[in-house]
């Protein structure tokens, strides 16, 4: 119920529902394509992930590279590779927060 016993518009919930709709696709989509980057080693491994969490490049310095220490390497991609994923995290509550916090505030629709 709408605050003074008024009854929700339907019609209008579903219009703001397909639009928050839309909105939110669209903004899946720009996250898709934006690319964010994670470092690790001072810069010696940088690692390249979508906004949405895809990766899709990495790069190793040389200077990195130690036949008698891959271990070390392995770390530097780790983290570089969580780097990269932590900033396309943040972008993505950037992107999507605003558009997902009115999803709980309509009354009806189960979201």
């Amino acid at each position: 119920m709408i605050p003074g016993g008024g009854q929700p518009n339907m019609q209008q919930l579903l219009q703001q529902a397909q639009k928050m709709q839309q909105d939110l696709a669209r903004a899946q989509e720009e996250l898709a394509a934006t690319e964010v980057e994670g470092q690790a080693g001072g810069g010696l491994v940088t690692a390249t992930v979508t906004g949405s969490g895809e990766l899709r490049g990495l790069v190793i310095d040389p200077k990195a590279v130690d036949p008698e220490d891959t271990e070390t390497l392995a770390d530097l991609v780790v983290a570089a590779v969580k780097a990269a994923n932590d900033n396309a995290q943040q972008l993505q509550q950037a992107k999507l927060g605003p558009l997902t916090q009115g999803l709980g505030g309509m009354p009806g629709l189960g979201f």
